[in-house]
C-alpha cells in the first residue's frame, strides 16, 4: 500500500512542479493548428475516396 501511496504522490508533485502548461494563447494557436490539419486531412481522403469511386464505376462500366 505503500508503494500505491508513493506512486500517487510523485504523480501529484510531477504535475504540479514538473510539468509546463501551455499559455491560453499557445492552447489557441495548437488547436487551430489541430483543427487545419483534421480538415485539410479530411479533405484529402474526401477527394482519394471521390477518385477511386470514380475509378471503379469506370471498370465496373466496361464489363456491364
Amino acid at each position: 500500500m505503500n508503494k500505491v501511496t508513493t506512486y500517487f504522490q510523485e504523480s501529484y508533485k510531477e504535475l504540479v512542479e514538473k510539468v509546463t502548461w501551455p499559455t491560453w494563447a499557445q492552447l489557441q494557436q495548437s488547436t487551430m493548428i489541430v483543427l487545419v490539419a483534421t480538415l485539410l486531412i479530411t479533405a484529402i481522403v474526401w477527394v482519394m475516396d471521390l477518385a477511386a469511386q470514380s475509378g471503379l464505376k469506370f471498370i465496373y462500366s466496361l464489363f456491364s
